[in-house]
């Protein structure tokens, strides 16, 4: 599309333009720049600012104010919204209504559910809410299951579009009714011959067809590497499932978002119900809530602890939903993406923070155009720090070493268990932002983003300039950098 190109061209040269204006002034960290050097990556495609939280200035600020992709770590901006604008203790509901008469156990007539896009409707909450549901009488329902989801108001969303794996969780699109994160959680397992695929819940009208060679390898990893799932339009839905599968690898789970959010809950839904001995005759239609008082309002759990799944894990879903959720509560439903886009910016200007190079589409960082400079992210974090809500935000990074997607990065290093981070990642984008404790105990905020198509390559260069910060010195002079 035309529109497309031409806003892909500005904001290319938005990027060349901001990084040609800010040229680097004294030497870097050595180990650091010998890392970037290792893989490949110019100096004029990372963007650093360091900055003890006490300091008025940054010991260290490189390409400050270049426009970035920011991939997974624009989920900061997002979060710092949300806490500011809803409050930490915040919480969606689902509503659901009966519909018709209930007599012993039986609703003749239609059970509707509306949802205001609640992010963490795992399976065990799911349960609780249709647990809830039968302490009120229900068990068995004559009628059709009514969804509304007219709390959001999207465009068309084409899961593939991204980067051409639309059944990726991670690519899973947000909804105002999203169960288990938009997961059809699939075992398999090898028999004699073949692997068979088992769903977890009964997917009705789905065709599973497992074209897995079987092979006697006893190792077992990266078996998912070896599978290629697809699942084409039609009428008959079919997954299909190609590649090899060792039988060393035993019975394993595989989840996908095979589905659009509204068919996904659905299937849990009434997978859920007939396994407690519940019953459902009727069909699953869209349609609209009445405007009397729900029978239910099943509460979510509240905006700390979605954040801490979200951030340690880096949902993409929790976070879009969480983006609309924002502008929904600043402007009124429905929640539309231009709205989502105007509550973080307004609220991000309330908190001091600028706001002059911020890209927004989704909110989440998945994403070819979104774009933010390290000054924006330093500032954003020296806000949070300022604030009473500061503890809620840092505890819900990952943990240099320790936990979410930081486990497996960084250990044995001397910032173990001494930062926590957002991390982020895409084809040709690694960033890091959060905060370090200094071997000194000063904390420190930490921002440093790469764009370059060696970009996955970075992680050497992340651990030179980490670990650079623990050891700063505790008492900087104001407003002087240090030596680079």
């Amino acid at each position: 599309m035309p529109s497309v190109r031409i806003a892909f061209r500005f904001l290319a040269g938005l990027v060349i333009a901001s990084l040609a204006a800010s040229a680097p002034a004294a030497d870097f960290p050595p180990a650091f720049t010998a890392a970037l050097k290792q893989a490949g990556i110019p100096l004029d495609h990372v963007a650093v600012v360091v900055q003890p939280l006490d300091a008025v200035e940054p010991v260290l600020s490189h390409n400050a104010g270049a426009a970035l992709n920011p991939a997974s770590v624009m989920k900061l901006v997002t979060s710092f919204a949300a806490l500011n604008h809803l409050g930490p203790g915040y919480t969606w509901t689902t509503e659901v209504w009966a519909d018709g008469t209930l007599a012993d156990g039986v609703l003749d007539g239609d059970l509707i559910i509306k949802g205001y896009g609640d992010p963490g409707l795992t399976l065990e909450r799911m349960w609780l809410l249709q647990r809830e549901l039968r302490a009120r009488g229900v068990r068995h329902i004559r009628g059709n299951l009514v969804l509304d989801t007219s709390h959001f108001d999207l465009p068309p969303i084409d899961p593939g579009a991204f980067d051409g794996e639309p059944l990726e969780l991670y690519n899973a699109p947000p909804g105002a009714l999203v169960a288990n994160f938009n997961a059809t959680t699939l075992r398999l397992k090898p028999g004699e011959r073949e692997v068979l695929i088992v769903p977890d819940l009964a997917l009705p009208g789905v065709t599973l067809r497992s074209r897995l060679a079987l092979d006697d390898r006893a190792g077992c990893n990266g078996w998912k590497d070896a599978i290629t799932s697809s699942m084409p339009d039609g009428a008959s839905p079919v997954l299909e499932m190609r590649g090899s599968y060792a039988r060393g690898c035993g019975e394993q789970a595989l989840s996908l978002s095979l589905f659009e959010p509204a068919a996904t809950f659905d299937f849990i839904f009434r997978g859920l119900w007939a396994e407690s001995g519940g019953t459902l005759t009727g069909a699953t239609v869209a349609g609209r809530a009445p405007s009397a008082e729900p029978q239910l309002k099943f509460a979510s759990e509240p905006l700390t602890t979605a954040l801490i799944r979200l951030n340690k894990y880096s949902n993409n879903l929790m976070t879009r939903n969480l983006f609309l959720t924002l502008g929904a509560e600043a402007f009124g439903a429905p929640a539309t993406l231009e709205k989502g886009a105007r509550a973080v910016r307004e609220t991000l200007i309330a908190q001091g923070v600028p706001v002059d190079k911020l890209v927004l589409e989704n909110g989440a960082g998945l994403s070819r155009i979104e774009r933010v400079n390290a000054a924006l992210l330093n500032a954003l974090l020296r806000a949070a720090y300022r604030s009473p809500l500061f503890a809620e935000f840092e505890s819900a990074l990952p943990i240099a070493a320790l936990d979410g997607t930081l486990k497996r990065r960084f250990n044995g290093s001397a910032v173990t268990g001494n930062a926590h981070l957002k991390t982020g990642t895409l084809r040709d984008a690694s960033a890091l932002a959060g905060y370090v404790v200094t071997a000194s105990g000063q904390r420190v905020s930490f921002v440093m983003l790469v764009n370059h198509a060696n970009a996955p390559h970075s992680g050497a260069a992340q651990r030179a300039l980490l670990e650079w910060v623990y050891f700063l010195p505790s008492a900087l002079p104001e407003g002087k950098a240090a030596q680079r």
